[in-house]
């Protein structure tokens, strides 16, 4: 017994002796500076003189900041944790590491936060990473906006094109449909060989989990990554949230593919913004926003292009959404975003309640990029229908008094109305270009004239049904071509004239 205890002691004593002669000490060193004050999630540091701008910093207890305030003696930090508690007198240390986000093909698919770690109960492993703030690339590295991007709202693609590396705002009312103009773009994707980038600012959990689980259940997560922050988050977070989605979507964009983003919504976003500059003591100006509120969402949406061939070819399209009070787009941050884009797609809750779905008001929604970045078969009808559409708008209000009015004026009327009707869409409704070829078609050869406005949902996809059984190569050549030539007018003009003999007579 006492040889296997000795056995046992000198076998210890090796391990323990190896391990000793194993170990080496290697003090850390770090750059640290001392916490001066700490309330509401916003911190002054005495120290850290050689902290750069959005450098992550460390407090005890694994709490983390943002560096947003560089003075001559002091740092300004923002919480990233929003119930962390940082106590006057500790230490802070500079990570030395600007924020960044992971980036690549394995965050496809996935849930993450602006930090880049995962939401959706699943590990994600990947090594790439991007700085969360990037500079936008310069003039001569763009090439000009003429590819389309259709988004599967006849509405949208007829009458407000959007081209690949555009930035094209929404803008209108709460609940007037913003987010599913976005989500619709979003599922128009799956066959184009777009990555789209869902970025939930400052919402819901509830909301954004809907989202995830809406995607997911389509199919249409496979293609898209979300980046989000909850409402219950710290302002900081919800700062970063747009800057990472962007992260990623560059990351794409400079490997030579085409991204869509989504920023909901811009308007939660300068309030984040907001709040930390007042705690941070920044001067206010109009409506309390930093007088630099609008070169933050500038150097945000100018990173979306569509760059030359250099660079491969890749491109970026942004589509902000941003909230308005009451209608109200002269507000100060409607009218900033406005400034920045390319063009808006302005939704009115008038319209909204009347039925109108999507509520596009054509008379204030725009696209600058215009029919450049449109398909032929779309662009020679859609620019009629936009005007013929606004004349409509104007002539129903003095209809609507019961105005004495002539027959042109009430053919106008009758017309427009049934090009309204033609133009609402469910919201999970997306349509081909063929689709909205065809549509487009059916209302210059006058296919809805004689129906009443309530049968009018039902027939058209009917007639598209109709039309794919009957002219399947007219519609290929459509998707394919994007075109209509003469021949093919007049064979799909033959298929409308034969549904229309059909439903008539039955």
């Amino acid at each position: 017994m006492s040889i296997r205890s000795d056995v046992e002691r000198a076998a210890l004593s090796a391990f323990l002796h190896e391990k000793v002669g194993q170990y080496r000490f290697e003090p850390s060193v770090y750059r640290y500076g001392v916490v001066q004050s700490a309330k509401d999630n916003v911190i002054t540091i005495h120290g850290l003189s050689g902290c750069r701008y959005g450098e992550i910093l460390q407090f005890d207890n694994d709490v983390y900041g943002l560096a947003l305030d560089l003075s001559e003696d002091t740092i300004g930090a923002a919480l990233l944790n929003a119930d962390a508690f940082v106590a006057a007198g500790s230490v802070a240390r500079g990570t030395g590491k600007v924020a960044d986000i992971c980036v690549g093909d394995a965050v496809i698919g996935r849930v993450v936060d602006p930090l880049g770690r995962p939401l959706d109960g699943m590990p994600l492993s990947t090594i790439e990473t991007r700085r969360v703030e990037n500079r936008a690339p310069s003039i001569i590295d763009r090439a000009p906006v003429k590819r389309p991007l259709e988004t599967g709202i006849l509405a949208v693609d007829s009458m407000v094109p959007i081209g690949r590396g555009q930035r094209e705002l929404i803008i209108g009312d709460r609940q007037t449909g913003k987010t599913s103009i976005a989500l619709s773009a979003i599922r128009t994707q799956r066959d184009n060989g777009v990555i789209c980038i869902y970025c939930a600012i400052g919402q819901k959990a509830a909301a954004t989990a809907r989202i995830v689980h809406a995607l997911r259940e389509s199919g249409d997560m496979d293609h898209t990554i979300v980046v989000a922050s909850a409402a219950s988050d710290s302002a900081a977070m919800q700062y970063l949230t747009p800057f990472a989605g962007c992260a990623i979507a560059e990351h794409f964009m400079y490997q030579g593919r085409d991204v869509l983003i989504v920023y909901d919504d811009l308007s939660k976003h300068a309030v984040a913004y907001r709040t930390m500059s007042l705690l941070l003591r920044r001067p206010a100006g109009r409506e309390a926003y930093p007088g630099d509120i609008f070169y933050l969402h500038s150097r945000l949406l100018e990173r979306g292009a569509q760059l030359s061939p250099a660079l491969g070819g890749g491109s970026m399209t942004a589509l902000p959404i941003v909230e308005t009070v009451g209608g109200d787009i002269s507000a100060y941050i409607p009218t900033n975003i406005i400034s920045i884009t390319d063009g808006q797609i302005y939704l009115s809750s008038d319209l909204f309640f009347a039925g109108q779905r999507p509520a596009i008001n054509v008379g204030l929604s725009v696209s600058r990029i215009g029919s450049s970045a449109q398909h032929p078969a779309i662009k020679w009808i859609g620019g009629r229908l936009r005007l013929s559409i606004a004349q409509y708008r104007e002539l129903a209000v003095f209809a609507q008094f019961g105005a004495e009015i002539d027959a042109a004026t009430a053919n106008q009327i009758h017309r427009g109305e049934r090009m309204m009707e033609v133009l609402k869409q469910g919201q999970e409704e997306t349509l081909s270009v063929a689709s909205e070829a065809v549509l487009l078609l059916a209302l210059t050869h006058n296919v809805f004239w004689d129906m009443p406005l309530r049968e009018i949902s039902a027939a058209k996809y009917a007639l598209l049904d109709y039309v794919r059984a009957a002219c399947p190569g007219s519609l290929r050549a459509i998707e394919g071509t994007g075109d209509l030539n003469p021949e093919e007018i007049a064979t799909l003009k033959k298929a409308m004239d034969a549904f229309l003999e059909e439903r008539n007579a039955g």
